[in-house]
């Protein structure tokens, strides 16, 4: 029973970073990194007043 407990977790995991690794593959695919990077940018720049 233990065993076979620990075996769905481990599925769940690998299960969750295949889809997590396909997901940043498909918004690098889209362009989002760099909407992200230039949000990420406008931000900084606010928080320290240069914007």
């Amino acid at each position: 029973m233990v065993d076979n407990k620990k075996k769905r977790l481990l599925f769940l995991r690998v299960a969750g970073l295949v889809i997590a690794v396909v997901f940043i593959c498909f918004g690098g695919f889209r362009g989002e990194m760099n909407i992200v990077l230039n949000k990420a940018i406008t931000i900084c720049f606010e928080c320290i007043g240069l914007g």
